[in-house]
């Protein structure tokens, strides 16, 4: 791949970027929601309820992005976006709200900044993953575990290192954070205007660096999917249930850690069990930056449905994790949580991009993962709000219960695809021929 130069250039620039991208879209997805609780005087369901707005909303956009994605191109649709999400950003670090200073604030600020960050950082993903099946076949796995390693990222630096460095250093405010994502932002957008292009064609280049077009795609031109044919078909609904429930999982468990272990009250040292938890979430989210890259060999080699099973029976630790906790904590709970993040934040948005792309082919990919996604996003848009009321009324393990049943429905579903065939079969190995 990196043996064609001017090639090399746009693969390398987009792996950078792809990072970025997954860094920002994690952290401000789901993520940043524990920052918030533990420094925000307003309680948890006033925190939560403009993001779940959000997470409702993205279910439109996410049909609409893809939809844009293909009429406009995905630097022209991510910039307008780009901008936006880093508006609201500093929006939520000019609400405050904050605890350290009284719980003085402007929520409404709060609540429609909140809303627009959801909102425009869902593309994040969704631009990231659509370039990397436009410019990647034979090495797509790899290059997709390279560049979801931002989102395990976000939860060391983003969540872990923030909220102790927030607590230690800034007396428990969280305005410089926010500043700082929305300079950072900025500086992706413009980087991504000047330096990529939306396909390898644009630049004169074929997908891997490869000296020929893809052999797959010889007689296909590209094809917009109607909704109605994707919803008529079977792999479209197995897609649909297999990473609904995993993209569920995780945002359940995200979303609801810190409501989780605050409520297990004070470790034998005094502070909050959570406090104590993020040492763990540390260590789980390094470990999560390799797994992404595993997850992405896996997937080469082994394929992705077998692969993403492998994901589906990973994903039992962190929900067991959580679900045993003792009141105080437990440290080897912890660890298996802490191990399960890293398998969780690094497997499922590794894996969901690669399934999709074995399901559908480089030319169907958007078309087809506008209006699966749009459909896993309804679920999913109250995954940490429900985990969250149910531990807040003291049903905690009721919640998890259901996590295990839905993780259970998607490995059943993953594995009822073991006979399908990748779509780009025939090039999956092309790549070893580039110039």
């Amino acid at each position: 791949m990196l043996q064609n130069k001017k090639f090399s250039k746009y693969a390398i620039l987009f792996m950078i970027l792809g990072i970025v991208y997954m860094f920002m879209y994690s952290g401000l997805q789901n993520d940043h929601i524990n920052i918030i609780k533990t420094f925000s005087a307003w309680d948890s369901n006033k925190t939560m309820s403009p993001l779940t707005a959000g997470n409702f909303a993205c279910i439109v956009l996410t049909f609409i992005y893809g939809t844009f994605f293909i009429k406009f191109g995905v630097r022209k649709t991510l910039m307008p976006c780009f901008v936006l999400s880093a508006a609201g950003c500093v929006g939520i670090a000019m609400a405050g709200g904050l605890t350290a200073f009284g719980g003085e604030g402007n929520y409404t600020l709060y609540a429609i900044s909140m809303f627009v960050v959801r909102c425009t950082c869902m593309i994040f993903q969704m631009g990231g993953f659509m370039l990397c099946a436009n410019w990647f076949i034979r090495y797509r796995g790899r290059v997709m575990g390279i560049i979801t390693v931002g989102s395990p990222l976000f939860s060391v630096i983003g969540t872990s290192v923030m909220t102790t460095f927030i607590q230690n250093n800034l007396g428990g405010d969280y305005r410089p954070f926010y500043i700082g994502i929305a300079v950072v932002i900025i500086a992706m957008a413009l980087v991504t205007w000047f330096g990529l292009k939306d396909t390898p064609e644009e630049a004169g280049l074929y997908p891997d660096g490869a000296d020929q077009p893809p052999k797959s795609e010889t007689e296909i031109e590209e094809v917009q999917l109607t909704v109605g044919q994707v919803l008529s078909s079977v792999k479209g609904w197995k897609l649909i249930i297999a990473f609904g429930a995993f993209t569920f999982i995780i945002n359940a468990c995200m979303g609801s850690m810190a409501a989780r272990y605050m409520s297990l009250g004070m470790d034998e040292s005094g502070p909050y069990v959570w406090f104590a938890a993020l040492k763990w979430l540390s260590v789980g989210a390094i470990l999560g930056i390799p797994m992404s890259y595993i997850f992405g060999w896996l997937d080469d080699k082994l394929g992705s449905v077998k692969t993403s099973i492998i994901l589906g029976l990973c994903e039992l630790l962190p929900v067991l994790g959580l679900m045993l906790q003792p009141e105080g904590g437990s440290v080897p709970l912890m660890v298996m949580w802490g191990f399960g993040v890293a398998c969780m934040t690094g497997g499922v948005p590794t894996m969901h991009p690669c399934i999709t792309a074995y399901c559908y082919g480089r030319r169907e990919y958007q078309s087809a993962n506008r209006i699966i996604m749009a459909i896993q996003l309804i679920p999913s848009a109250f995954a940490g709000q429900m985990m969250a009321g149910f531990i807040e009324s003291g049903h905690a393990n009721t919640g998890y219960i259901i996590l295990l049943v839905v993780i259970a429905v998607g490995i059943v579903a993953t594995a009822s695809m073991l006979n399908m065939k990748d779509v780009n079969a025939a090039d999956r190995d092309y790549g070893e021929k580039a110039a």
